[in-house]
Formats: C-alpha cells, sequence, structure tokens
C-alpha cells in the first residue's frame, strides 16, 4: 500500500478576513446558493489559487512547471532526478518553492514510499481546461464563442450539460446581438465592417451549435430549465442569422451616400482607409508646408471681448444701414440625373410586367429568366436595375415613400439560385441565375452580373 503524503496548504500573504464580514449583519453567507456551491469546490478553487496567486511572472513558472511534468505520459510517477534533469534552465531554489507550492495545493502529490511525484487528477483538469481556453484563444475566434461552444458540445457529449453554462453561451450571443445593433446604428462604415466580420465568424458557431441545441432541446432527461435555456439560445441564435439583412441594407445606404473626390474615382472612404494605414500621421505634413505655422492662444477673457465688440459693431450696423433694393432672382432649370429617369422606366416596365402576370395564369405558374427582364441594356443600366430588385418584397422599405418603396411593395417576387447563365449579349457576358414573377415563392437574394 502507498503511503502518499499531502501537505497542508500555506498561509496567503493578504491578511485573512471571515467570510461573513463581506456580507450584511442579517445576510448569512450559508443561506445563499450560490455560496454554497463555491465553498463545496473549495479543493478545486485551491488549486487554481496556487497556480495564479502573486504576480504574472510567478504564474509563468508554476504552470511552466506543471505543464513540463504533466507532458510527461511515459510514466504515472516522476523522481525529483527527473524534474531536475527536465527543468534543468530552472535555478534549484526557485524549482523547489515552486513544487513546493505545488505539493501544497494538491497538485502535486509526493509518493514518501516509492519518493516519486504524481500528477494528481485535479492538475490535469486544471490544465486540460487551462489547454482548451489557449486552443480557442490561438485561433483568433473573432466572435469569443469558441470556448463556451466547446464546453456545451462536450458537456452534452458526456450527458451533464448544465443551466450555467447555457446560460454563459446564452449571455454572449446576447452580448454580440447588442454590439452588432450598435455598429448599424452608428452608420459608420468601417465599424459595419468590423461587426460582419465578427458576425461571420459568429454565424460558423451558431451552425455548430445549432445540432447542440436541438439535441439538448430534444433530451427527455433535461430539466425545464435546461430547455428553457436552450430554446432562448435558439431564439438568440436566429435574432443574429437575421442580422444579415440589416447589415446588408446599411452598407447600401452607406454605398449612395458615398463622397467621390471629383472624377478621380477615389471616395472619403478610400482618404480614411489609407489614413489609417499611417502610424504617424503628423509625418505626413513634413514638407508639405512652405511657411512655418504661428500657433495663436486665446484666453476666455479674450474671447470675451472680441465676441462683445462683433455683437455692438454689428447692432451699429443694423440701426444705421437701409435695406437694398430689391432684385430679381436668377431663374435656374434644374436638370435631373438620369438614374432617377432610370428609375421611373424600370418601374414602369416592373408595373407593367406585374400587370401580365397578374392577368396571364400560364406566366404565373412560370416565373420569367431575369435575363429576359433586365435586358436589353447596356451594362451600366443592367448592373442599376440588378441592384434594385432585392428590395422587392422588402417590408422596412415598402414603409417608406419614393421609387425605391414604390417597388418593394410591387406584387413580385425575385428568386435567384447557384451558379450563373452565359449571354449572347454585346454587353453583358453573364448573369446570375434567376427569375421573376408573381407572389408564388419566398427567396430573396441579390444578382450579381459580369462584363
Amino acid at each position: 500500500m502507498q503511503n502518499i503524503t499531502n501537505t497542508v496548504p500555506a498561509a496567503n500573504d493578504e491578511p485573512q478576513t471571515s467570510l461573513q464580514a463581506y456580507f450584511k449583519p442579517e445576510i448569512s453567507p450559508d443561506d445563499i446558493e450560490q455560496v454554497f456551491r463555491l465553498k463545496r469546490a473549495q479543493p478545486l478553487l485551491e488549486s487554481f489559487t496556487a497556480l495564479f496567486h502573486g504576480g504574472f511572472d510567478g504564474v509563468i513558472v508554476r504552470l511552466l512547471v506543471l505543464r513540463e511534468l504533466a507532458a510527461d505520459t511515459q510514466s504515472s510517477t516522476v523522481t525529483r532526478a527527473e524534474i531536475n534533469a527536465k527543468l534543468g534552465y530552472l535555478e534549484p531554489e526557485s524549482l523547489e518553492t515552486v513544487l513546493s507550492r505545488l505539493r501544497s495545493y494538491q497538485l502535486l502529490a509526493w509518493d514518501a514510499g516509492q519518493s516519486v511525484y504524481r500528477i494528481t487528477p485535479t492538475a490535469r483538469n486544471v490544465l486540460a481546461a487551462l489547454d482548451s481556453l489557449l486552443t480557442i484563444e490561438q485561433n483568433d475566434d473573432a466572435a469569443d464563442m469558441g470556448f463556451l461552444m466547446s464546453q456545451v458540445a462536450g458537456a452534452q457529449a458526456v450527458g451533464g450539460v448544465s443551466i450555467e453554462q447555457l446560460q454563459h453561451l446564452l449571455g454572449r450571443l446576447v452580448e454580440l446581438k447588442e454590439e452588432f445593433s450598435d455598429a448599424i446604428a452608428s452608420g459608420s462604415e468601417f465599424l459595419l465592417r468590423s461587426a460582419q466580420t465578427k458576425w461571420n465568424r459568429a454565424c460558423d458557431w451558431v451552425e455548430q451549435g445549432t445540432k447542440i441545441i436541438h439535441a439538448i432541446t430534444t433530451d427527455s432527461r433535461a430539466d425545464a430549465a435546461t430547455h428553457r435555456a436552450a430554446q432562448a439560445i435558439g431564439r438568440a441564435q436566429s435574432a443574429l442569422l437575421n442580422m444579415q439583412g440589416m447589415f446588408s441594407r446599411t452598407l447600401n445606404q452607406i454605398e449612395r451616400q458615398r463622397v467621390h473626390l471629383g472624377q478621380s474615382g477615389l471616395s472619403t472612404t478610400d482618404i480614411k482607409s489609407w489614413l489609417l494605414q499611417h502610424d504617424d500621421l503628423a509625418a505626413l505634413a513634413i514638407d508639405a508646408i512652405a511657411l512655418p505655422l504661428t500657433p495663436l492662444f486665446i484666453t476666455p477673457a479674450e474671447m470675451i471681448d472680441v465676441a462683445e465688440s462683433e455683437l455692438f459693431a454689428a447692432r451699429l450696423a443694423s440701426i444705421n444701414s437701409v435695406l437694398p433694393s430689391g432684385e430679381n432672382a436668377l431663374i435656374s432649370q434644374s436638370q435631373d440625373t438620369s438614374m432617377p429617369q432610370e428609375l421611373n422606366a424600370w418601374l414602369t416596365h416592373l408595373a407593367q410586367f406585374a400587370t401580365v402576370n397578374a392577368s396571364d395564369t400560364s406566366v404565373t405558374t412560370a416565373p420569367t429568366p431575369i435575363e429576359q427582364v433586365l435586358l436589353p441594356a447596356n451594362f451600366a443600366v443592367a448592373s442599376y436595375r440588378a441592384s434594385l430588385l432585392p428590395l422587392i418584397g422588402d417590408e422596412s422599405e415598402a414603409a417608406l415613400q419614393g421609387g425605391t418603396a414604390t417597388m418593394a411593395r410591387l406584387p413580385l417576387v425575385f428568386i435567384t439560385g447557384d451558379g450563373m447563365v452565359t449571354l449572347d449579349d454585346e454587353h453583358v457576358a453573364a448573369i446570375s441565375v434567376g427569375t421573376l414573377g408573381t407572389k408564388t415563392n419566398t427567396s430573396e437574394t441579390s444578382t450579381e452580373i459580369t462584363k
């Protein structure tokens, strides 16, 4: 029989304070459920204290020693000589201090009978949890959902998923939804692009977690609280997936409002992207200004004096001034741009198309290929028409006023498929598969054409 000696944990350097001192006098900590659960897990929590108490450098050395010892799977025991050989790059005094601390908190067990060390199961569990977290962190998980989803998946695989694990995942989903909503409300293209990248990563995890959530909701052994948490996660995932339309609509609005610099093709977004690539913006002004700038400093007292003198001067000028004689206003004739004219023509064509389909049942059952609706037209006009097709049936756009709102209210359905169709047209070489018909289907997406 092996005699394994356990050493009593060393006292912390911090002054000891009773648990009751943190609570109100009339409240007993033992009456709180979470306190009871945490106190029951005291040995495990003390293991984390052993590793992470103190400075960061000490934490690195303790984790280094424990990971090195746990990595040796050839034998369940290790002698002190083997430890000295494996960790020969550490100072002997520092190594002895770390080993003593690990023994004190039951992360290493000393077998006095055989004079060997053993890695305890608690130490392996702690290292496994840390390694999982470090692996997810190294994979650059922009959505920060990988570790939470892996915990839920692992617990479900062994039949032990807890309500707390589901609540952590649900909380992260809610945080992501609020973050994406704030990015959309900001109207900033850069925030939207960054949020959309994180949204794409989050959707990857949502797709992987759908089967897990389905398994939990259909598990007869799960209690009511677990079922409710899983259903709430499902609703949160659906809300995330539905935000794709919001991203696309907001980015399209920003694209329509983008300001271009003359005929150069450069936009304000291009300029901002170029500026963000420079760490030192002030360096761009070197040799760009011929004369040195003279800074002017003014205090609030001078500002008040100047404002007061300007105010009195303006009053005196208004008292002594005479109204000028009237002049005829210049009459200028505004010229409408070609795109609003093209929009009106396109709306007229689509309205006629809807009328024909409504009166002919044979056309209703066989939607028209989209190339027959967009063409004939040059590439610019065809692209403009194709960019407006996703607005058909858009409820949020239909509630507004204007030409695009009229298009959204047309009794048509725009449907696309995978692949592209090659065309014999002098302006458009190919167009994505799609049809336009009356309201018989509900799929809506966008069309891509290549020149």
